[in-house]
């Protein structure tokens, strides 16, 4: 992951700086409903690669909006859920998804 600037034209810059891309915003959005296990989120994401899932996570993991910890009993499955901060994106996320939802009515497209 790129370092975050020490200025910024507009707050939205730095918005899409924690956020921007398909999927991190796509992750954010699975995370938001639960946490999820890695196999979770890979099998919830089919467009995206496993490459791709494990440094976005990442990203998302030094951003501060995402935390991993390991499954019941101290297995070696991983658990990823939103901190507090990323629970902070929640208005933003639920926005997302009801205009996604309603442009896919308009055009009368399927979302899965």
């Amino acid at each position: 992951m790129k370092r975050l600037k020490s200025r910024y034209g507009c707050p939205v810059e730095l918005a899409i700086e924690f956020v921007g891309g398909k999927w991190k915003t796509v992750i954010l959005a699975w995370l938001k409903e639960a946490p999820h296990r890695y196999s979770d989120l890979r099998a919830r994401i089919p467009g995206i690669s496993e490459k791709v899932l494990t440094q976005r996570l990442k990203d998302l993991e030094m951003l501060g909006l995402v935390e991993r910890t390991r499954g019941e009993g101290g297995q070696a499955v991983s658990v990823y859920r939103l901190t507090a901060l990323g629970e902070s994106l929640r208005p933003m996320l639920d926005a997302l998804y009801e205009w996604g939802d309603a442009r896919a009515n308009d055009l009368s497209i399927s979302v899965r």
